[in-house]
């Protein structure tokens, strides 16, 4: 038997239960179908062992956060799950319940993907439409205030009434990227480019864009201080347009995340053959052993999470990346460590 599909997961704190149910009754009467804990884990069964059966069943995962914290999901716990999401292409919507206005420090790596805000309720029609898009995947049709829902949240409307009739109401545009420069750089080709799944051509303007953002011109090498001191302004906007138009799957940071994982520490020294050959085998850099060259590089998110930006290969215009050749910042290595280390600084 086919094992039933959900839309999306929502993942909260047992604090927030009373306004999670009532986003629930929202999401089923606009015809969705979420997954909540209470209505799906037998009564005696573990809670992990329910999550990890839940993952595989989920479209998109909701990310719930109130003033409740985060409850049973530890911040370990809940970047686990995420990380699995991230794996297997599922969707993650950061979602902020009245009253917060911020995604916790420690989970700050959460920011990178686009939040979904109740304000100071949880009847914004406003945010529950962008979090039915972001579920759905596809905008929806229906104006703001045009939902089956209300205040009751019963879904039911008295026998014999009509309709509620709402006043027409402009759609919202898409949301804009933040595209913000300390240096006056402008990063809507980038943009473009990444957008458009344009990966190689996206990698050279990364390159582009950040050797001018250090006063140099193309062509030209980062030294280690530019790196461990690149404004952060714009660090961050070139990682975010990656990440959001990868999917979760290229980007400075999620290089970072594995560098880390390898058991590197972004103290700006080698880490060792075995660290950094363990680093380029999950990222994609080295096959079998050997080390790829730029042209042989898959430039697929799909099949070669955070490939890109292929930091090895900037030294100006390309060139090919043999192990032990200097390409600047001692080697890739030293420029994973360098930005790892600064992404960590920008994002306190």
């Amino acid at each position: 038997m086919t094992e039933q599909q959900f839309d999306v997961f929502l993942a909260h704190s047992s604090k927030d239960k009373p306004l999670i149910r009532r986003i629930y009754r929202k999401l089923a009467d606009l015809g969705l179908h979420p997954w909540l804990d209470e209505e799906e884990i037998v009564p005696g069964t573990k809670f992990q062992d329910e999550i990890q059966q839940a993952i595989g069943r989920i479209k998109t995962a909701a990310i719930f956060f109130g003033h409740g914290g985060l409850g049973r999901w530890q911040a370990l716990e809940l970047r686990s799950f995420i990380s699995q999401c991230v794996k297997r292409d599922i969707p993650i919507i950061p979602v902020l319940l009245p009253g917060v206005e911020e995604i916790p420090e420690e989970l700050i790596f959460l920011q990178e993907f686009h939040a979904v805000s109740f304000q100071d309720s949880i009847e914004d029609e406003k945010a529950l439409y962008f979090l039915e898009w972001g579920i759905t995947q596809r905008r929806p049709t229906r104006q703001y205030g045009t939902s089956q829902t209300s205040s009751d949240t019963s879904g039911q409307r008295p026998a014999g009434s009509a309709p509620p009739i709402s006043p027409p109401v402009a759609l919202p545009s898409a949301p804009e990227d933040d595209l913000s420069s300390e240096k006056g750089i402008d990063y809507r080709n980038l943009r473009d480019l990444l957008k458009a799944g344009q990966w190689r051509e996206a990698d050279s303007e990364t390159y582009e864009k950040m050797i001018l953002a250090v006063g140099k011109k193309s062509g030209d090498w980062f030294t280690s201080d530019e790196l461990l001191n690149f404004p952060c302004t714009d660090l961050l906007t070139i990682d975010r347009l990656w990440v959001k138009y990868s999917h979760g799957k290229f980007g400075f940071s999620v290089q970072k995340k594995i560098y880390v994982d390898c058991g590197a520490k972004l103290d700006g020294k080698y880490p060792g053959d075995k660290i950094w050959q363990e680093f380029c085998d999950r990222v994609g850099w080295r096959k079998a052993g050997n080390y790829l060259s730029y042209k042989d590089l898959q430039a697929n998110p799909s099949l070669s999470p955070a490939e890109f930006p292929f930091l090895c290969g900037w030294s100006g215009r390309w060139v090919v990346f043999w192990v032990g050749v200097w390409v600047g910042v001692g080697g890739g290595w030293g420029r994973v460590s360098s930005l790892a280390s600064r992404l960590v600084n920008c994002s306190r």
